[in-house]
């Protein structure tokens, strides 16, 4: 089965571990060089991150790109990146919960009647839509791509709350096994505690 490919990959990476803040933090690097950054609560083992850094073109590191949770900017990092959205503008991020795969679309102040969620399996997202054409926004489900699994209408839901879009995708059965393996997984590499030296890959 697919979801087994993905978990296999992640058997077959270089790791490395540390808990930190909370945190325990996993970073795996690929046969072809990607790499990849997941976050996880210490004490609830629930997702906080997920991103990835893929090799440019040309050689040299590319940037970090966030799946899951988001990246928080610095007051020196603000004054730097001077082409930053503004502030209002909607902001995309994901955050999941046990249940569900969700999204959290930050500064959308029209009513609930006005958005529409669709899930295309033939294009392999989900749409989002307002009835007055202010806001479009296509997005894929990484982990169901990996797994190789349907896109379903009936597992998306949807609601606003604080000018917040709030969208839900329940979790398929296979994708609770499927992490639930992956935890286990992870659970066998032993993990640096903050202010070790070094992590040694496995």
């Amino acid at each position: 089965m697919a979801t087994f490919s993905w978990l296999e990959a992640l058997k077959s990476a270089q790791k490395s571990a540390l808990v930190q803040d909370g945190k325990k933090k996993i970073h795996f690097t690929f046969p072809d060089r990607t790499e990849m950054a997941e976050e996880y609560d210490v004490k609830t083992g629930d997702l906080l991150v997920r991103k990835w850094k893929k090799k440019k073109m040309l050689g040299g590191d590319g940037n970090w790109e966030f799946e899951v949770g988001e990246q928080y900017f610095t007051p020196t990092a603000m004054k730097e990146d001077l082409l930053r959205e503004s502030s209002s503008n909607p902001i995309f991020v994901r955050k999941d919960t046990k249940e569900c795969f969700q999204w959290r679309i930050r500064n959308l102040p029209y009513p609930v009647s006005t958005y529409s969620v669709t899930a295309d399996n033939d294009a392999r997202c989900c749409i989002v839509r307002t009835t007055n054409k202010k806001y479009y926004k296509r997005f894929s489900i990484p982990d169901l791509d990996r797994a190789q699994l349907p896109l379903e209408q009936s597992a998306v839901s949807f609601a606003h709350a604080n000018n917040t879009l709030i969208i839900s995708y329940k979790k398929p059965p296979e994708i609770y096994s499927l992490e639930k393996e992956i935890k286990a997984e992870l659970q066998k590499l032993k993990a640096m505690k903050d202010g070790d030296l070094e992590c040694n890959p496995s």
